[in-house]
């Protein structure tokens, strides 16, 4: 079965840098797009990054310039590079994909202090 499993996140300063990781499994990794989802506390899950197939990478407008969408066909792997963290991007950071539908990890906690 698909399965999609984040490491990586923690707590940082404002500033400060983290680089989140999504291992997947069940499926035909280099065939699919990969992304990230992340949800603040109260808020509505928003999307921070997508990579297509071809490698093609769109932001959210609050993440461009900062954040770097990657992935690694052969390790199965998607990565968000994350520098010049600010407090507002706090929250649980998913990984996503969709086959027929979507999939998401488990989510990983990002707690940036000012």
């Amino acid at each position: 079965q698909v399965q999609l499993v984040e490491s990586g996140g923690g707590l940082v300063q404002a500033g400060g840098s983290l680089r989140l990781s999504c291992q997947t499994s069940g499926y035909v990794f280099n065939m699919n797009a990969v992304g990230w989802y992340r949800q603040a506390p109260g808020k509505q899950r928003e999307l921070v990054a997508t990579i297509t197939s071809s490698g093609t990478a769109t932001y959210a407008d609050s993440v461009k310039g900062r954040f770097t969408i990657s992935r690694d066909n052969a390790k199965k792997t998607g990565y968000l590079q994350m520098n010049s963290l600010k407090p507002e991007d706090t929250g649980v950071y998913y990984c996503w994909t969709f086959i027929r539908q979507e999939f998401w990890g488990q989510g990983t906690q990002v707690t940036v202090s000012s």
